[in-house]
């Protein structure tokens, strides 16, 4: 991360000093570099200058209301996969018309929430589906405006968890089938055909399956156009990845003239919709250590985030950089960094040497993503605060849970 820097042996995000926000806002604490978020976004503009485009931030990677406030005012549209998601988009000052709805599992109450609130497109991913939103439209009244999310069967090579365009995969309708779901699509009362979609994967660090997938959905919309189906738009999926360890991502210039080469003298508007590569990087996971305890075989690090905190480490075995954020003359110790979940799981980094003492702030790298989205209040933990750093300046986007709060729904029972 560029707006990551060490001054004087301290870490500093932009120009406010890690240690300055832990002792102000606590820990564990995520904390994001607004400029970080600018430049992530303006290289996805730059890619697809020149070209009718939106870009539709994927808010499962981040949902924080002020993280969808600052893309809504950059212009972007959002990619949601729930109603809970897109009421986030408004409340944030988001347009429904730049909303694009994907999920294999969208249920008739939130067919209507998204038509009600006049989204720009569903990402139909079943016959079911298609049948279900027909009808549902039809009851309001409406057409609700469709594309099909296509299965290519390419292999993104990237973690099986997060591989969603091979034919194993519970996501979008075999290629193959795409035809005959358009021709049916057509034929119906309460659907208006606007695009195709295809989504093969997240933390895609080569070019070569997205390229792949990409003329493969190019060849299904003109043949579509072939039959009389003329898309208004091609949904190119996810973007790129991101470095967490020693990948090394795409080179968005190459991206560019990937997607310029292809769309080219063609007038479809490219979707896409980028989520970890906009906001992974911006972030930081502030933890504090508790103990350093030295065992027989290993050593532990035992710090005050878990995996309710940070899942991606437990659940994919995921790779994040931590480094001190205080340099030390400390000799180093080879360690695991773990969490005081009660799971043997529940780790942050396993195999780590860290120069560190009791009490000193480690710094979780590109935590942005995946990161509190997906946390919890596992063994009855508050979740984190977040903040945002914008040079100097320090906004708090959400406030610490309070154990009282997490019990406040809760309801003691007689008989």
């Amino acid at each position: 991360m560029n707006h990551l820097q060490r001054k004087d042996g301290r870490l500093f995000l932009e120009e406010v000093a890690l240690e300055d926000l832990a002792r102000q806002y606590g820990t564990p604490l995520y904390a994001y570099s607004l400029a970080a978020l600018n430049d992530a976004y303006l290289a996805y503009e730059q890619a697809l200058s020149g070209l009718p485009h939106l870009i539709c931030y994927a808010v499962k990677a981040n949902g924080s209301l002020a993280i969808l406030q600052h893309f809504a005012r950059c212009g972007a549209g959002f990619d949601i996969v729930s109603g809970g998601e897109l009421a986030r988009v408004l409340a944030a000052g988001g347009a429904a018309g730049k909303v694009v709805f994907s999920g294999v599992g969208k249920t008739a109450a939130e067919m209507r929430m998204a038509l009600q609130a006049g989204i720009r497109c569903f990402n139909v991913e079943s016959e079911s589906e298609l049948e279900r939103l027909n009808r549902v439209a039809g009851e309001l009244g409406k057409s609700a405006p469709v594309s099909f999310r296509v299965n290519p069967d390419v292999d993104p090579k990237t973690h099986p968890y997060i591989s969603t365009g091979l034919k194993q995969n519970k996501f979008g309708v075999p290629i193959s089938q795409a035809p005959a779901l358009y021709r049916r699509a057509a034929e119906m009362d309460n659907v208006t055909i606007h695009g195709v979609d295809c989504h093969i994967g997240s933390q895609l660090t080569d070019l070569s399956p997205i390229a792949d997938a990409l003329d493969r959905v190019l060849a299904l919309a003109d043949s579509l156009a072939v039959a009389g189906i003329k898309l208004r738009h091609i949904d190119i999926g996810g973007g790129v990845g991101i470095r967490y360890q020693d990948e090394t991502p795409p080179d968005m210039a190459v991206y560019r003239e990937m997607l310029q080469s292809r769309f080219a003298g063609r007038d479809e508007e490219i979707i896409v919709e980028p989520g970890r590569s906009l906001v992974g990087e911006a972030g930081v996971l502030l933890t504090r250590i508790e103990y350093i305890k030295q065992g027989e075989g290993k050593n532990f690090v035992i710090v005050d985030a878990a995996m309710n905190d940070l899942m991606r480490p437990a659940l994919y075995d995921a790779y994040h950089d931590i480094v001190p954020v205080q340099e030390s003359a400390t000799p180093p110790l080879a360690c695991d960094v773990v969490g005081p979940v009660c799971e043997t799981g529940d780790f942050i980094g396993l195999g780590r040497h860290l120069a560190v003492r009791e009490g000193e702030l480690l710094a979780v790298l590109a935590a942005g993503a995946y990161g509190m989205s997906m946390s919890s209040n596992y063994n009855t933990r508050p979740r984190a605060a977040e903040v945002v750093v914008n040079k100097n300046e320090i906004r708090l986007i959400r406030e610490r849970e309070t154990i009282e709060g997490l019990m406040a729904g809760e309801r003691l029972v007689s008989w």
